[in-house]
């Protein structure tokens, strides 16, 4: 089969036009393909150097090629200048040097280096010799230091992104000269100083992004002169005072935020002329006042963003003017009055937040039209009654959260009936009767907490398969057993039924339960039997507290599988054990309470390499321990050596909502606290059967803010070292069998605000001044040998000198006599004779044990001075 015939003048067109398109046609000049290649060259291939996407297009540039036709690489068809290189995502790892061959490409205008790690190189000056460029992008590709000012030589660049490099600066006021740019994206650097008035200047721009950095001072009114300005964001930085009502002046605008900054005062009501605007976000400022009503004027508006400042009044009813709203954000500030029924005619209204205000009243009927709503959280604010019946229509309701308010009445079994639901937060409330059986699978998060439920826990929560968190606790009168069946759950992290009349065992496969579960929290209850005596190995429970039960029997050493354990809390059951040394291998145990059960035997000490050296809180009060106090564990206690200087709560890493809770003895009171600051540092060992003297190395312990050692039988001294424990609060010493005086160290702890030093053989004079002046008779009662204000026994002479600080690595005792032939013992051998003396000083050096002597000689010195001096000193003051 031939070609078909062709004319002599269509082939010589033919054939003109295909010279002309290879004469016109340019390959890359020699010059411009080495200088790409030597520039390759001189950075490794990476993945982890690309992290949002990964093309590494340098990898198709092959010599003896065209570089018109490399990946990434675009010329100009008539020249072959290279006049566009984008490497965005290319993994290039490597420092970007200022002779690199980069800059030999002079025709560039199209430059992006995107995505890539050029290890905190500096931006060369050479940068601005690209005199065609208008387009010049080196977002997140880990450039550091100052900005050149040579890029503001740049006179043609249209656009220049220089986002997400966190180590950059630069002098804003440079910018001004960039009068094409239309686009302006310095977000996520380390940018500071004010914004200059010359970005006024740049009368082109449509987007200006500076987020994220660390500017500060007030938006310039100039602002307002960018016409063709379509998205402004300032969030996130330092800037302060009032919005300029010129911002009124950018018509074109449909997306603004000013979020996390200083900005004070009211919401200009020009704001309400930006009728392109889609999207306004204001939240985490200080702004005031009421929300101007000329904000339901903005026809477009998707999204509005109010939280966490300091709005007042009631919530405008035009914002339900508001056509195409789909979220409302309004959290966190001072509103008051009733929710507006109007809100209730947003028909795309899919979020809607107005937790954390003062808002009072019922929930609007007209809700029951919002149809699309997902999110409705309603939290802490006053809101009452009973939940209404039209919100059963909210089928595509995802997150329902209502606690810290006053609702009341039995909670609707219609909610448990939304098909979407899977979270419902209603704690916090005054609801009664009993719970509803569940009607849907979806719900994963449950939380009924704190509020009047009584009867069983309904059968069908047993049966959500996706159920992660399930908090049912301080009802006080849910009853019934816990059934085997929540051991199918096998996605739950948090199971918290404490503080109920919950009866029966303990499910034993709780011990074998899911990996998952971070919190295991049945404390409070009527459980009986004994605790779970097999727990599985690479679990994730964090925090098991089963305290205020009847549990008895022993604690099983498989908890040591508990890896990642922060608390236990046995406390409060019937538990015949020993201590259970295995506990000590915890490598993250930070609570461990034992109090109040039938526990036995010595606590010898420390067993492992850095036994309990994470634990804050360490309480076997009230058991039947014997012999000296476990001296061991104070040396490794290392967490309460030193003081913890962040103040959050201690809460579950693998499920970061859920806040620890303990029951503790405060300063003498019984207390539940519902939340655990990570500063605080208790060792409780009283009540028990310990004997022997306080070890000094207890001085080591400088962060504890509670120390009881009460009702024990220690004997000795107390230990000056205790005024090594600055940040003491409470000081319980009472009911034991400690002899000789008050160390003066004492007054030194100024944080000290209890001190029970009653009941014990302890003798001589109260110190008096410091902190001894704030403590009262009840401190220093059924302590007969003691005199002072305080105590019906007064003193006579001076007082006696002050203890002297002792070191960790000597008896206290040494303390006061020093090595070898002290003071003390050359003034004994002084009055009482010469060799009577050298036989004391003998003695005294032999033994390092005095104190019989010194007790002696004081009691003589106390019995003359009665006989002839009738007025004592004052030496102490009532508590302030």
């Amino acid at each position: 089969m031939g070609f078909p015939p062709i004319s002599s003048l269509s082939f010589i067109l033919f054939l003109f036009h295909f010279h002309s398109t290879i004469s016109s046609s340019h390959f890359c000049a020699p010059h411009q393909s080495l200088s790409l290649l030597q520039f390759k060259d001189s950075f490794s291939i990476n993945s982890s150097a690309s992290v949002r996407c990964q093309h590494p297009k340098t990898e198709s540039w092959k010599e003896g090629t065209d570089c018109c036709l490399w990946d990434g690489v675009t010329c100009d068809m008539k020249t072959g200048h290279v006049t566009g290189l984008d490497l965005a995502c290319s993994m290039l790892y490597g420092t970007l040097h200022s002779n690199s061959t980069l800059f030999s490409l002079h025709h560039l205008q199209k430059l992006d280096l995107s995505d890539n790690h050029f290890n905190f190189s500096h931006i060369s000056s050479r940068f601005g010799h690209f005199s065609n460029l208008t387009l010049l992008n080196l977002n997140f590709s880990v450039f550091a230091g100052q900005v050149p000012s040579e890029i503001t030589h740049l006179s043609k660049l249209v656009s220049l992104d220089l986002s997400d490099n966190d180590d950059l600066s630069l002098e804003p006021s440079s910018l001004g000269n960039l009068t094409q740019l239309t686009s302006l994206d310095l977000s996520h650097n380390d940018f500071s100083g004010q914004i200059s008035s010359s970005l006024g200047n740049l009368t082109h721009l449509t987007s200006l992004d500076l987020s994220h950095n660390n500017f500060s001072g007030q938006i310039l009114s100039s602002l307002g002169n960018l016409p063709h300005l379509t998205s402004l964001d300032l969030s996130h930085n330092n800037f302060s005072g009032q919005i300029p009502s010129s911002l009124g002046n950018l018509t074109q605008l449909t997306s603004l935020d000013l979020s996390g900054n200083y900005f004070s005062g009211q919401i200009p009501s020009s704001l309400g002329n930006l009728t392109q605007l889609t999207s306004l976000d204001l939240s985490f400022n200080n702004f005031s006042g009421q929300i101007p009503s000329s904000l339901g004027n903005l026809p477009h508006l998707t999204s509005l963003y109010l939280i966490g400042n300091n709005f007042s009044g009631q919530i405008p009813s035009s914002l339900g003017n508001l056509p195409h709203l789909t979220s409302l954000y309004l959290s966190g500030n001072n509103f008051s009055g009733q929710i507006p029924s109007s809100l209730g005619n947003l028909p795309h209204l899919t979020s809607l937040y107005l937790s954390y205000n003062k808002l009072m009243g019922q929930v609007p009927d007209s809700f029951g039209s919002l149809v699309n709503l997902s999110y409705l959280i309603l939290s802490n604010n006053q809101l009452v009654g009973p939940i209404h019946s039209q919100l059963n229509t909210l089928s595509n309701l995802r997150d329902l959260f209502l606690y810290g308010n006053l609702f009341n009445g039995t909670i609707p079994s219609f909610l448990f009936a939304l098909p979407s639901l899977q979270y419902l937060d209603l704690h916090n409330n005054n609801f009664i009767g009993n719970v509803s059986e569940l009607q849907h699978d979806s719900l994963r998060f449950l939380d009924l907490s704190n509020n009047h439920l009584r009867g069983p826990i309904p059968s069908s929560i047993f049966k959500l398969e996706n159920l992660t968190t399930l908090i049912l606790a301080s009802n006080s009168n849910l009853t019934g057993e816990i059934p085997s069946s929540i051991c199918k759950l096998t996605y739950l992290q948090v199971l918290d039924l404490s503080n109920n009349s919950l009866s029966g065992s303990v499910p034993q496969c709780l011990g074998n339960f899911s990996s998952m579960l971070s919190v295991l929290h049945l404390g409070m209850n009527n459980l009986q039997g004994t605790i779970p005596s097999t727990f599985s190995k690479d679990n994730s429970l964090e925090y098991l507290n089963l305290n205020g039960n009847e549990l008895e029997g022993k604690i099983s050493s498989s908890i040591i599988n508990c890896t990642m354990l922060q608390v236990i809390d046995l406390g409060n059951n019937k538990i015949e054990d020993t201590f259970p040394y295995f506990l000590e291998t915890l490598p993250h145990l930070q609570i461990l309470v034992l109090k109040s059960n039938k526990l036995q035997g010595f606590v010898k000490g420390s067993t492992a390499y850095k036994s309990f050296s994470k634990l804050r809180i360490f309480d076997i009060s009230h058991n039947n321990f014997s012999g000296p106090l476990p001296t061991g564990y104070f040396n490794s206690l290392e967490a309460m050596m030193t003081s913890d200087q962040n103040m959050i709560y201690m809460s579950a890493t693998n499920y970061t909502g859920y806040v620890y809770s303990i029951e503790m003895t405060w300063k003498g009171v019984e207390i539940e606290f519902t939340k655990i600051r990570s500063t605080i540092r208790v060792l409780d060992l009283s009540n028990n059967n310990f004997t022997g003297e306080i070890p000094k190395v207890i001085g080591k312990l400088k962060a504890l803010q509670q120390l009881n050692l009460s009702h024990n039988s220690l004997t000795g001294h107390i230990q000056s070292s205790l005024g090594n424990l600055t940040n003491l609060e409470s000081l319980d010493l009472s009911s034991n069998l400690l002899t000789g005086r008050i160390p003066t160290q004492l007054g030194g702890l100024t944080f000290l605000a209890i001190l029970n030093l009653s009941h014990n053989q302890l003798e001589g004079p109260i110190p008096s001044g410091q902190q001894f002046n704030t403590f009262d008779a009840s401190s220093f009662e059924g302590n007969m040998g003691l005199c002072g204000s305080q105590v019906p026994k007064k003193c006579f002479g001076d007082e006696a000198p002050s203890l002297q600080p002792s070191s960790f690595d000597e008896g206290d005792d040494l303390s006061l006599f020093g090595e070898g032939f002290g003071w003390k013992a050359v003034t004994m051998g002084y009055g009482c004779g010469f060799v009577f003396g050298v036989v004391t000083g003998y003695v005294v050096f032999r033994t390092k044990k005095p104190s019989w002597f010194l007790r002696m000689v004081e009691n003589k010195w106390n019995l003359k001075n009665r006989k002839t001096k009738k007025n004592a000193g004052r030496y102490g003051a009532r508590r302030n």
